[in-house]
């Protein structure tokens, strides 16, 4: 499998409001644009960062809400305005995705793309770029769709979970079915077993492929962005955007395409992978002190305080 990276493009998902990790997101300036871990980068920087070794910045496409493109310019200098992609609302994974694959489709049909959130942590970037590129070689040679498993460490009950046909833990796998967020001691019974993995919501395909997954198992949302065909990098593209969009069923990417379809795989790996949805989740991937202590800033004293997050 080859690599060309002038054929792979990086799609970041930043149209959250990142509501559990109030205040410190808050819908004017969510998660994703915020610097959580005090280390004078943005989760959305940290995304871009991550990809930036290896897919060019010209091969970048983000999605968000039209109020925070300027956030996006402003953290992002690197792209040009026209590589921002906004919604007139929010409509979850599968609206969203799929007006970025058929836009980039109109431009680079054969076209490989990897799909990411944009406020997730991940603590082995060198790890974590072999495996985006290993998968996006495969997506390039395979019509399937790909998603990424993280091998789980603790049994979460936070997590989605991606059960595989067979046991693997380091080479490209069928998946057998997605399961949903587990209570306690089914996460127990995953974790025992080397044939699930926590579903981390990044996804890689080539974008005819996943074109067409949308017109077999979700005709209406792929009518919609077939009507828009024809405006796809013109000037009236934000006017239909914004007339048609809101027509989409809000549906998440998995419920609609890659808990129906066939050729379904999974990338199980290791780097160090968390979606800091919350504050604990902060704590737990944060430096902490002898007292277990994380703190993120300057000139912040401690006194007698033992398990704590000083934002």
């Amino acid at each position: 499998m080859t690599f060309d990276k002038h054929n792979c493009y990086c799609i970041i998902m930043a149209g959250g409001i990142g509501s559990r990790f109030w205040p410190l997101s808050r819908e004017e300036k969510p998660k994703q644009f915020v610097d959580a871990l005090g280390i004078g980068r943005t989760f959305i920087q940290l995304t871009y960062d991550r990809f930036s070794g290896f897919i060019p910045s010209e091969n970048f496409l983000v999605l968000t809400g039209e109020v925070y493109k300027d956030l996006v310019l402003e953290q992002l200098p690197q792209l040009s305005p026209q590589q921002i992609l906004t919604e007139p609302c929010r409509r979850n994974t599968a609206p969203c995705i799929a007006y970025a694959m058929y836009q980039l489709r109109q431009i680079k049909p054969e076209a490989v793309a990897a799909v990411t959130p944009s406020e997730h942590y991940i603590s082995n970037a060198d790890r974590f770029a072999v495996v985006m590129q290993e998968g996006l070689a495969f997506a390039a040679s395979h019509p399937a769709l790909l998603t990424v498993g993280i091998t789980p460490t603790f049994p979460a009950t936070g997590y989605g979970y991606i059960q595989t046909k067979q046991d693997s833990e380091s080479v490209i796998t069928p998946v057998l079915r997605f399961k949903e967020k587990p209570d306690l001691e089914t996460a127990r019974r995953y974790v025992q077993h080397n044939k699930f993995f926590w579903n981390a919501g990044i996804f890689i395909w080539n974008v005819n492929t996943i074109v067409n997954a949308m017109r077999v198992y979700q005709p209406p949302i792929a009518e919609i962005f077939e009507r828009m065909i024809p405006y796809y990098h013109t000037e009236k593209e934000q006017e239909m955007v914004n007339e048609l969009f809101p027509m989409c069923e809000n549906i998440s990417i998995d419920y609609a395409v890659m808990e129906k379809a066939d050729e379904i795989f999974v990338f199980p790996a290791s780097f160090g992978w968390s979606d800091l949805g919350t504050w604990g989740s902060l704590h737990e991937n944060s430096k902490k002190d002898a007292h277990n202590n994380v703190c993120v800033g300057e000139n912040i004293k401690l006194h007698e305080t033992r398990n704590c997050i000083v934002h």
